[in-house]
């Protein structure tokens, strides 16, 4: 006995000042951390009763231990450090949890891969809290059911089955139906399931569409304030306007009420005429087409052959050439009526067994010569067609 209590204090002595207390020493059946160990931090929001010396587990083999748990520098959570095996090999993206060996047993630090892993985990590497949880604490399941046995819902059971007794009571014919209801509703959402669907996929475009007209959308919607504030600021003509408008409208139903004997007098003298109107029937239309053809109606074509009712003048308004006309036809005033020359047979308006009219000199009037007017007419001499 004393030899060992003399090794312990040699061995105390060798370790110098850097003693902290009892995890300072090697506990025997710990962790293998091999020749070149790494340190990883893991930071946890509460590490409940774990201690140095835990330890470390991956797929349930230990493979390292805690080595310090202290404070993290924001002051809320806790930052452990743990050595890890050095031949142990994790990603960088690694996960670490607090675990509990069985229910009352030691907690230790399990460290794991996610599904998608990259990278190495290498000494000094820091496993922040969102990739670190832990398991439900046993005290914290015994103090929620506590609460629920002490105070809680259980002690309302005996009133919630007597109540649904009393509501149940004399109403399993209605209840019944109520379940048939419901059996039919859920029958018919299933059978209307790919509507529901193709609904809620047209909800999710609209919604796509929105989202991507959003800026519009909020242009829109900051342009709806200035146009509000000037209906704001023109309230009061807004107002009169109104009521200038309720003033009229009274105005005129008072005007119509006052005029209605008058207005009904003058329909009632009007219906003669409109009757009258009524007997002329189809005469009216006929007399409208001889007033817009006066003085040649539609009877008047039949009375001419040919296409004599073409008519081209050409006016020409010189004074000098009007007056030179005029001069020559006092001259010899007979020679310018237009004779209608020999018919010929095919002639266009004129038939060809029409008489020949009669030469000149029968007539008593000289035949034209080259240098005078010819077949021109009135308007040639009055208006310069003639040379």
């Amino acid at each position: 006995m004393k030899r060992l209590a003399v090794t312990l204090a040699a061995a105390m002595a060798l370790s110098g000042c850097g003693f902290t207390g009892i995890y300072d020493l090697p506990l025997p059946g710990g962790a293998d951390l091999g020749d070149h160990p790494y340190k990883v931090k893991v930071q946890f929001h509460d590490v409940l009763d774990l201690v140095p010396q835990s330890g470390v587990k991956v797929n349930e083999v230990t493979v390292g231990r805690v080595d310090e748990i202290a404070l993290a520098a924001d002051g809320w959570t806790a930052e452990v450090t743990v050595l890890v095996n050095g031949e142990v090999e994790l990603p960088a993206n690694a996960l670490a949890k607090l675990r509990q060996s069985s229910l009352l047993g030691e907690k230790y630090v399990e460290l794991s891969a996610p599904s998608a892993a990259s990278g190495k985990l290498t000494d000094g590497a820091l496993i922040p809290l969102d990739r670190t949880n832990r398991n439900t604490e046993v005290e914290e399941v015994l103090g929620a059911l506590s609460l629920l046995l002490n105070g809680g819902g259980v002690e309302q059971l005996q009133t919630i089955t007597k109540e649904l007794n009393a509501a149940t009571s004399g109403n399993e014919t209605a209840l019944r139906a109520l379940l048939d209801n419901v059996n039919t509703m859920v029958t018919t959402l299933d059978a209307g399931k790919s509507d529901i669907t193709r609904a809620l996929d047209g909800v999710n475009r609209l919604a796509s569409t929105l989202n991507a007209q959003k800026d519009q959308l909020v242009g829109a919607v900051d342009d709806i304030g200035p146009g509000l504030r000037v209906l704001s600021d023109q309230r009061r003509q807004l107002v009169t306007m109104l009521q200038s408008l309720d003033t009229l409208s009274d105005v005129a139903v008072d005007t119509v009420n006052k005029s209605q004997a008058d207005l009904v007098a003058d329909l009632k003298a009007l219906a003669p005429t409109l009757q009258k109107l009524g007997e002329a029937g189809a005469n009216l239309p006929k007399s409208l087409e001889l007033m817009l053809t006066f003085p040649f109606t539609d009877q008047a074509v039949k009375g001419v052959q040919g296409d004599y009712f073409n008519l081209y003048a050409k006016i020409d308004l010189n004074l000098q050439s009007v007056l030179d006309n005029l001069s020559r036809s006092r001259q010899n005033p007979l020679q310018d009526i237009p004779i209608i020359g020999p018919a010929t047979s095919g002639t266009s308006g004129v038939p060809a067994n029409a008489p020949a009219p009669l030469p000149l000199p029968a007539l008593g009037i000289p035949q034209p010569t080259q240098n005078q007017p010819g077949l021109g007419g009135l308007f040639d001499i009055l208006l310069g067609g003639g040379s």
